[in-house]
């Protein structure tokens, strides 16, 4: 299965963890990762990624993001047709910078888009199964 996950759930670790929603997704992003390494999913790596990644004011963030991003097996590259798929959702209500990271995704054929961001969630419409960490860890478990 092929995973894309967006800036937020690869930052999630350096949020606040007293929060339960906070800790549970950094903990279901933990078991993303395992899965990752086992080779039982393949992750999806966007210039999004690093565009994003590169405005983070802090080194450690930065550092942990950029090896989280050598475990992907797939890289996308920026086409035109990727840049009109995200305007299309732009105009649905997404965030250009979320926009870009669901047109990558829509591109390389991803099975599930991971993000921490509800809003994100809710004003998708498209092929990918958006989900947060949780939630995906939840469907891989049930029988």
């Amino acid at each position: 299965m092929r995973l894309y996950l967006d800036t937020s759930v690869l930052n999630r670790p350096f949020d606040d963890q007293k929060q339960p929603r906070i800790w549970l997704e950094t903990l279901a992003f933990s078991l993303v990762l395992s899965l990752i390494e086992a080779g039982e999913a393949e992750l999806i790596s966007s210039p999004i990624h690093t565009l994003e990644n590169s405005r983070s004011p802090l080194s450690v963030r930065r550092l942990w993001v950029d090896r989280c991003r050598r475990l992907a097996t797939h890289s996308v590259t920026l086409t035109d047709t990727i840049r009109n798929r995200a305007h299309e959702l732009v105009t649905t209500g997404q965030k250009p910078l979320d926009a870009l990271h669901l047109a990558c995704a829509e591109s390389a054929g991803a099975d599930w888009f991971l993000t921490c961001d509800d809003r994100l969630i809710r004003r998708y419409v498209g092929p990918l199964t958006v989900q947060t960490p949780p939630n995906f860890i939840f469907s891989q478990s049930t029988p």
